[in-house]
C-alpha cells in the first residue's frame, strides 16, 4: 500500500519539525511548506492526501490558502493555529477546513485527527460500505441501515430528529462539526440559525446515551463550535 502523504504548512520550525519527526516515525510520507504560497505550490503539485495548515502564516492568511484551495480540491485541511477565539475557529471550518487543533497539542491528538479526516475523505471517494457498515465505539453500534441505535446491545429509542443529529455526527465521527453544518444537514438549507433547537435536542440525545450527561463517552461539546462524536473503532 503506498504510504498516504501530508503536507505541513508551517512557518515555526521546531513545530514543523516536531509533526514531521511524528508522522514519519507512523508511516507517512511528509512534505513541508514555510508559507502559504510555496504551500499552494506543493498542493498543485504534489496533491498531498491532506494538509496540515498553521492559519498564522508570514505572507497570506492560513483562511485565504483554506479559500484558495476549496476552489479546486476536497483534500482534507486540518488547521494548526494558536488562534483560540472561537469565531475564528467557526470561520477556518465554514471555509472548508475539516478540523481545528490547537497550539499545543499532543501526539496521540494530533494522530487520531488525521486518521479521521482521511478515513472520511476516502469513504466520500469511494462512496462503497461505510454506510451499511455499522457505527462502533465502545458498546455503541449504530446500524445506519436499520436505524438502530444500541449500547449494551439495548436499543435507545431516539426521535427522527436525534437519530439524523447521531447518524449525521457519526458519520463524520472524530471531526468536529459546526452547530450551523448539523442545522443546514438536519433541518435544511433554510434553518433557522438559533443553536436552541439544537441544545435541546442534544441535552435529551445525552440523557438517553450518556450515564453522566456532564462527563460524555459519545458526543463531546466543542464550546462555542459545535460537537464532535467519538472516533469510529473500525474493526
Amino acid at each position: 500500500m503506498p504510504k498516504f502523504s501530508v503536507l505541513i504548512i508551517e512557518d515555526e520550525k521546531n513545530i514543523q519539525t516536531f509533526m514531521e519527526k511524528i508522522l514519519k516515525r507512523h508511516d507517512y510520507r511528509v512534505i513541508c511548506a514555510d508559507n502559504g504560497t510555496q504551500g499552494l505550490e506543493l498542493i498543485r503539485s504534489q496533491c498531498p492526501d491532506i494538509i496540515l495548515l498553521d492559519l498564522g502564516l508570514p505572507d497570506i492568511d492560513g483562511d485565504h490558502v483554506i479559500q484558495e484551495v476549496r476552489t479546486w480540491t476536497s483534500t482534507p485541511i486540518i488547521v494548526i493555529s494558536a488562534r483560540t477565539a472561537e469565531k475564528e475557529k467557526v470561520a477556518s471550518l465554514d471555509l472548508g477546513a475539516d478540523d481545528y487543533i490547537t497550539k499545543p497539542f499532543g501526539t496521540s491528538e494530533l494522530l487520531a485527527r488525521i486518521r479521521a479526516s482521511l478515513r472520511h475523505s476516502n469513504r466520500l471517494r469511494t462512496d462503497n460500505t461505510f454506510y451499511i457498515r455499522p457505527y462502533r465505539h465502545g458498546e455503541m453500534i449504530l446500524d445506519f441501515s436499520k436505524r438502530r441505535l444500541t449500547i449494551h446491545g439495548s436499543e435507545i429509542h431516539l426521535t427522527p430528529i436525534e437519530y439524523k443529529i447521531v447518524a449525521y455526527l457519526a458519520q463524520n465521527s472524530g471531526k468536529v462539526i459546526t452547530y450551523a453544518s448539523i442545522l443546514s444537514n438536519v433541518w435544511g438549507p433554510y434553518a433557522d440559525n438559533d443553536n436552541k433547537i439544537l441544545r435541546v435536542n442534544m441535552a435529551n440525545i445525552r440523557r438517553k446515551i450518556e450515564i453522566d450527561p456532564a462527563q460524555p463517552n459519545y458526543i463531546f461539546t466543542e464550546v462555542g463550535v459545535g460537537y464532535r462524536m467519538a472516533e469510529d473503532e473500525e474493526e
